[in-house]
C-alpha cells in the first residue's frame, strides 16, 4: 500500500500506545536457532515473544496477518507473535518514528522502504538482514532493491506494484463515457461528462493528505524525462523546470472542478464517507490510488461480490506534449523490517512472511501484487492481472515520491501540494519547498 500514509495524529496518544505495546517486545533476546530454520525444537528453547506492527485494519489482510502469525507460532511453539493493526498514517507517520526515538520499538513492523528507511539505517535502527536472508534476496529479486542501503538488506517486500485510476464502470456507462481515458485531455472529457451526469467523478482523500500529493506525483513522473526523475532519487535536484511545470498542469486540472465535494475534508480509507468509500459505494467514479484498493473498499461495503462485479482500473493518463515517458507508473510496495535489537526469530517470521507459499495464499485471499515471482500466478482479481501487465510494459517504475525523497523532502513536498490544492500555494512553490528543505540536510 503505497503506499497510504501522513499526518493529523495526536503523537502524545501515539506516543503512549507505542511504548504500552513496547514493554510486551523481547528486544533484546539472545535465543538463536529458531526451530523454523531447522534448530532445536520449541520445547528446548527459552520462551520469546515477538511484537509485530503492520497497516492492516480491516479483513480480509487483517485475518491473514493473524493466520500467519499463529502458523508462525505452531511452527515455532517457544515463540508469542503479538499482532496489532494500526491504521497506515498512524503507523508510518506517528507510531513507528515514536516507538523508533523512544527505543522501544516493536521487534517486527511495516516498512515502505526509500528514503524513510535509510534515514532508519543512518540512525541505527535497524537489524542487518544480509547474510541472513541471502536466498530470500534471490528469490524475490528486482522488488528487494528499494529495502536495500549500500548493498546492504535491512527489510523484505512482501508485495509490490503501481497505482492507477480505480473506477465503477457502470457509471462510466451512465455518463456516456466510452472506454478509458488514455491522456489528460481524455481525462477531463470524462469529468465533464460525468458531472453532465450528475455523478461525482474523482474522489480524494485530501484531508488525509498523501491522496492529494500523489496527484503531483503523477503529474510530475509525466512532466519529467525520466532520467531527471531517477537521478533526483539520489541528488534531491528539483530545479528542471518540469517540477514547475507539473504543477501548472495539475493546478489547471484542479480548476476543472473534478473531485467530489468537500474533498479537503475527505479522509482517504476510514468508512463510507471517505475517498475508498465514496466509489466503493457508488457515490464518486474514480480514485487515483495503488493496488491495494482492492482490498480496502471492499472492507468499506456489504457486499463486495456486487462491487468487485463493477470494479475496473487503468493507468494515470499521459499529458499531451509533456516530456515524460507516457509509460512511466508510480508505484511502492510493502515490507517489514525487524528492529536492530529484536530476537533472532524476528528474522525467521520475517522469511516465513515473504515464502512462496505464503505469498501466494496473501495473492489469493488478500490481494495484492506479491513480491515473489513464483507467488505471482496466484493472483486471482483481473484488475490486478491488469495492473501486472501494464507494470511489465512500463519503461520506468518510480517509487512514491515521499518515500524515495524521504522524511524531511518528502513531508515539505507534500505539505506544499495539500496548499496547491487549497489554493494557497504556487505551481513553483513546491520544488521551492522540496530544494529548501534538501539543503537543510
Amino acid at each position: 500500500m503505497a503506499n497510504m500514509r501522513r499526518y493529523g495524529v495526536f503523537a502524545a496518544v501515539a506516543a503512549s500506545s507505542a511504548l504500552l505495546l513496547a514493554a510486551c517486545s523481547s528486544g533484546g533476546d539472545d535465543d538463536k536457532s529458531p526451530a523454523a530454520s531447522g534448530g532445536a525444537t520449541g520445547s528446548d528453547k527459552a520462551p520469546v515473544t515477538i511484537t509485530w506492527w503492520h497497516n492492516a485494519t480491516a479483513d480480509p489482510a487483517l485475518g491473514f496477518w493473524q493466520t500467519v502469525a499463529d502458523e508462525f507460532e505452531a511452527l515455532n511453539p517457544h515463540v508469542t507473535v503479538k499482532v496489532e493493526g494500526i491504521q497506515n498514517e498512524d503507523l508510518q507517520r506517528t507510531r513507528i518514528p515514536v516507538a523508533l526515538q523512544s527505543g522501544e520499538a516493536p521487534d517486527l513492523f511495516q516498512q515502505w522502504g526509500g528514503g524513510e528507511m535509510v534515514a532508519q539505517v543512518a540512525d541505527g535502527y535497524l537489524k542487518d538482514l544480509t547474510g541472513l536472508v541471502d536466498d530470500d534476496v534471490a528469490r524475490l529479486g528486482g522488488s528487494v532493491a528499494p529495502w536495500q542501503v549500500d548493498g546492504k538488506t535491512y527489510g523484505l517486500p512482501y508485495q509490490f506494484g503501481p497505482e492507477g485510476i480505480w473506477y465503477r464502470p457502470s457509471l462510466f456507462e451512465q455518463a456516456g463515457i466510452d472506454g478509458t481515458p488514455e491522456t489528460l485531455s481524455e481525462l477531463s472529457d470524462a469529468v465533464q461528462k460525468l458531472k453532465d451526469a450528475g455523478i461525482e467523478p474523482i474522489a480524494v482523500g485530501a484531508a488525509s493528505g498523501w491522496p492529494a500529493a500523489h496527484w503531483w506525483y503523477n503529474f510530475a513522473l509525466q512532466s519529467c524525462p525520466s532520467d531527471v526523475m531517477q537521478a533526483a532519487n539520489s541528488t534531491l535536484d528539483f530545479t528542471d523546470e518540469c517540477f514547475v511545470t507539473a504543477g501548472e498542469k495539475l493546478a489547471e486540472f484542479i480548476a476543472t472542478e473534478p473531485f467530489n465535494t468537500g474533498f479537503a475534508a475527505t479522509s482517504a480509507q476510514e468508512g463510507a464517507t471517505s475517498s475508498a468509500g465514496l466509489v466503493a459505494n457508488g457515490n464518486a467514479a474514480m480514485e487515483l490510488m495503488g493496488q491495494w484498493n482492492v482490498s480496502v473498499m471492499t472492507g468499506l461495503v456489504d457486499d463486495p461480490d456486487a462491487l468487485l462485479a463493477d470494479l475496473s482500473w487503468f493507468p494515470f493518463p499521459s499529458i499531451d506534449g509533456a516530456k515524460g515517458d507516457p509509460t512511466a507508473m508510480l508505484g511502492g510496495g510493502d515490507g517489514f523490517s525487524c528492529y536492530v535489537d529484536a530476537p533472532d526469530e524476528c528474522v525467521d517470521l520475517l522469511k516465513y512472511i515473504t515464502s512462496d507459499d505464503v505469498l501466494s495464499r496473501f495473492a489469493a485471499e488478500v490481494g495484492g501484487i506479491p513480491s515473489a515471482p513464483a507467488a505471482q500466478g496466484a493472483v486471482t482479481d483481473p484488475n490486478l492481472k491488469v495492473i501486472a501487465e501494464y507494470m511489465g510494459k512500463s519503461n520506468y517504475l518510480q517509487l512514491w515520491l515521499d518515500t524515495s525523497y524521504g522524511p524531511t523532502v518528502g513531508g515539505q513536498m507534500n505539505d506544499a501540494i495539500i496548499q496547491l490544492f487549497a489554493g494557497s500555494a504556487a505551481p513553483a512553490d513546491i520544488p521551492a519547498a522540496m530544494i529548501a528543505a534538501a539543503e537543510s540536510l
